[in-house]
C-alpha cells in the first residue's frame, strides 16, 4: 500500500479513525429520502475516485482503470448501504 507514497493517507489513525483529508464533500446517502439508488452510489463513487486520483477526467490511457476503480467502490457502497442495520 505504500507504493507511490499513497499509504500515509490511507493509514487508520487512532480508534479506527481514517484521515479526514479525503472527499469531504460526498453527501450521505444512508437514510436519503428517497432512498439513494445506483445514480447516488456512482456519482459518490465517482466523486471519490476523482478525489484520490486527482483526475476530473482521466487521460486514454488511465480510463480503464479509472472506471474500474468507479464500478468497485460503487459495488462496495452499494453492499455497505444494504447491509446495515436501522438503529
Amino acid at each position: 500500500m505504500g507504493r507511490r507514497g499513497y499509504g500515509p493517507a490511507l493509514r487508520r489513525k487512532a480508534l479506527g479513525a481514517y484521515s479526514r483529508r479525503v472527499c469531504r464533500s460526498i453527501k450521505t446517502l444512508r437514510g436519503a429520502e428517497p432512498p439513494a439508488g445506483d445514480d447516488d452510489a456512482r456519482a459518490a463513487a465517482l466523486q471519490f475516485v476523482r478525489k484520490i486520483s486527482g483526475y476530473r477526467v482521466p487521460s486514454k490511457a488511465n480510463q480503464p482503470v479509472f472506471d474500474e476503480a468507479v464500478a468497485e467502490v460503487m459495488a462496495a457502497t452499494t453492499r455497505l448501504l444494504e447491509g446495515l442495520q436501522a438503529r
